[in-house]
């Protein structure tokens, strides 16, 4: 089996990684880790001054560094519990990011985390664990974990 792991920069990536850990069987499974960092919004560039700014560029390199470290994490993490796994890191529209990637990798299984947003939130936001599960051409599960309220 093939599963790609979509993790994003929050919390809940963390429990997508321990319930595929708890969920899979680790012989004859491949496991892709992979983290979309989206683009910065233009209006944000502008305020910036540029998409070339030094303030611009460095944020952009933040926040791929942030993806490689979680991205690592999650693997390093696969690895340990006996899972076969690559890793990557790509830059665009998350939704499309993980669709593609899918497509592109054949696989059988698409893991993704949900925040849980409703309302507002969610119409501001957008849900990538719902077009993710709307679009895919293979199962997705959306792994939902409780916080803290």
């Amino acid at each position: 089996m093939r599963i790609l792991l979509a993790l994003d920069d929050s919390k809940y990536s963390v429990g997508a990684t321990d319930a595929l850990i708890a969920q899979a069987k680790t012989e004859n499974t491949e496991v892709h880790v992979l983290h979309a960092v989206e683009p910065f919004p233009e209006r944000l560039a502008e305020d910036m001054g540029s998409k070339d700014s030094p303030d611009f560029v460095a944020a952009r390199l933040r926040q791929r560094e942030r993806g490689k470290e979680m991205e690592a994490q999650a693997a390093r993490k696969l690895r340990s519990a006996g899972f076969k796994v690559t890793s990557s890191v790509e830059e665009g529209d998350a939704r499309d990011v993980i669709l593609n990637h899918s497509e592109t990798w054949r696989a059988d299984l698409i893991m993704v985390s949900s925040h849980g947003r409703t309302g507002l939130d969610r119409f501001l936001m957008g849900s990538v664990s719902e077009a993710v599960a709307r679009h895919a051409r293979c199962s997705v599960e959306i792994v939902r974990t409780r916080s803290a309220r």
